[in-house]
């Protein structure tokens, strides 16, 4: 009972949030266009399907992603379980092993699962005639994420600036889209934007917050934040770097040949 109210209340908000999506669409088409809204009934079945589709979502959150998240960081992060036992033994940021390859793969898993990322490949593999590959972009992007939230839990556990993390990441992409092949460059910055999506920030926010309450001298607010900029900013390097790979080998390939 419990949860049916905590849904209902949740529809109830996620209406007032999409209701200024709905009053500027009817009403550039109605006020602007002066036209007919086409297809009105269809219309009005997709926004409540949507409005359902998001209260169910966003409680679904709320009871099972972003507890599990945090679950698992504080399991993770155990000292009976990184020391084996051993409570006087000074834990390093190579104990966290575990942290790291977790993160690792939720990054991974998570991408691969996102919606707006196959959108996106499959549009791109339409628009360069078959030269994009949708599994070849998808797992790129993939492997970008994961590597930006391995790197992003080891910042938590060490406690360093995130901003060095982000500069000079920045500074690689700059200098990968001088080198990189220039059909790429537009979509691999639209990448690290794609992945920070429905699937994906759940439980990058929940595990980037379990490991920042559970790390010792590590905080919530100050370290817990962060996870969600490498899952932007890598993918745009590891979907440059795919294309600079595949562009090598086909030189390598043609040379070859000749």
């Amino acid at each position: 009972m419990h949860i049916l109210t905590d849904l209902f209340f949740t529809i109830i908000s996620t209406i007032w949030d999409v209701l200024p999506i709905a009053a500027i669409i009817f009403g550039f088409q109605l006020a602007v266009l002066r036209k007919p809204i086409p297809n009105l009934k269809k219309i009005i079945t997709g926004f409540i399907l949507v409005l359902l589709g998001l209260g169910f979502f966003l409680e679904g959150l709320e009871a099972a992603l972003f507890p599990l998240g945090k679950l698992m960081a504080q399991q993770l992060t155990d000292p009976s379980f990184i020391a084996h036992g051993d409570s006087e033994k000074v834990l390093g940021w190579w104990d966290y092993k575990w942290v790291y390859l977790f993160a690792f793969a939720i990054g991974f898993s998570t991408t691969i699962a996102e919606p707006s990322l196959l959108a996106v490949a499959i549009k791109a593999n339409q628009v360069s005639a078959g030269s994009i590959g949708i599994w070849g972009l998808r797992i790129a992007v993939a492997l970008g994420v994961a590597i930006g939230i391995g790197l992003g839990a080891y910042r938590i556990v060490t406690g360093t600036p995130l901003y060095w993390y982000i500069i000079t990441g920045y500074v690689f992409v700059v200098i990968q889209t001088w080198y990189a092949p220039r059909m790429i460059i537009a979509l691999a910055y639209d990448s690290g934007g794609v992945t920070t999506s429905t699937v994906t920030v759940p439980l990058v926010a929940a595990l980037g917050l379990g490991l920042s309450t559970t790390v010792p001298g590590r905080s919530a607010l100050l370290d817990g934040f962060g996870l969600i900029a490498f899952a932007s900013l890598f993918p745009i390097m590891s979907v440059m770097a795919y294309a600079q790979f595949s562009e090598w080998t086909a030189k390598r390939s043609k040379n070859q040949k000749t």
